[in-house]
């Protein structure tokens, strides 16, 4: 099977894997594990980064946007509407009509989304002309529509935001990816290089991760490990993996022995 680049809006990218910018111990070492993963989209949250362009602290003077395409995101955003006014202030600032639409239901424990705010939202930046990568449950229907809505991509979650607990229901992120034709990233739950290349074995086409590379023993070693795990994951699931049998196959043919 031939592979091609990763498309978004329009948009080709080599890597398949997308990653934040928060959580790191200190900037060199982001700078360094941002290197090593290779990725060509980084994800930025409007509401808890410094805007102003002016001041030494701001994410406008550590991060190379001539490297980097820049994948705002509305983290902290509770109902469509809030999630709508920061999408535009993140467009008004240079940000760009990339966005990746987040709506939070569940803020105290599970960080869940707000299946219902976030369709609501994304239809209103969709017709305000944005690119919109919805972070959404592993919900097969929703994901068809909002694929119909005119969504770039759908995100659903692998398990909670931050567990590390890795890919809790692999069936339904499986069939999602056959039953829509945009990209389907995985955002939320990856632990370990093993859950991302999993993901990406199922069929999904990307996937977007922070805190397990962010906090990591070594960020930037684990950066490194998620990539090739990106890599062995889509390599694999071109090759086409033998079905599962309830019983052993031999590795060599028996008929025609010899003795």
């Amino acid at each position: 099977m031939v592979d091609r680049p990763l498309s978004i809006g329009g948009r080709e990218f080599r890597s398949r894997l997308l990653v934040g910018t928060g959580k790191y111990p200190d900037q060199d070492t982001a700078a360094a594990a941002l290197e090593q993963s290779g990725a060509e989209i980084v994800t930025v949250a409007v509401r808890r980064v410094n805007l102003d362009r002016d001041a030494p602290d701001s994410f406008w003077n550590t991060l190379s946007l001539e490297r980097y395409t820049l994948l705002p995101n509305t983290a902290g955003c509770s109902d469509a509407q809030q999630a709508v006014r920061t999408a535009m202030l993140g467009r008004e600032v240079g940000m760009g009509d990339l966005v990746k639409l987040e709506v939070i239901g569940d803020p105290d424990r599970t960080l869940y989304p707000d299946n219902q705010a976030t369709f609501e939202a994304a239809k209103v930046l969709i017709a305000e002309g944005f690119t919109v990568l919805p972070y959404v449950s592993d919900d097969l229907v929703l994901c068809q529509r909002l694929e119909q809505l005119g969504c770039a991509a759908v995100m659903p979650l692998g398990a909670p935001i931050g567990s590390g607990l890795g890919l809790q229901n692999p069936l339904q992120i499986q069939l999602i990816t056959e039953a829509v034709s945009i990209p389907v990233i995985v955002d939320a739950g990856v632990g370990v290089p093993s859950d991302a290349a999993l993901a990406m074995e199922l069929g999904c086409d990307a996937v977007l991760m922070n805190t397990a590379i962010a906090q990591a023993r070594e960020p930037v070693r684990m950066a490194r490990a998620m990539r090739l795990a990106i890599e062995a994951g889509r390599e694999a699931f071109l090759a086409g993996r033998i079905p599962k049998r309830r019983y052993a196959t031999a590795s060599s043919p028996t008929d025609g022995l010899l003795v």
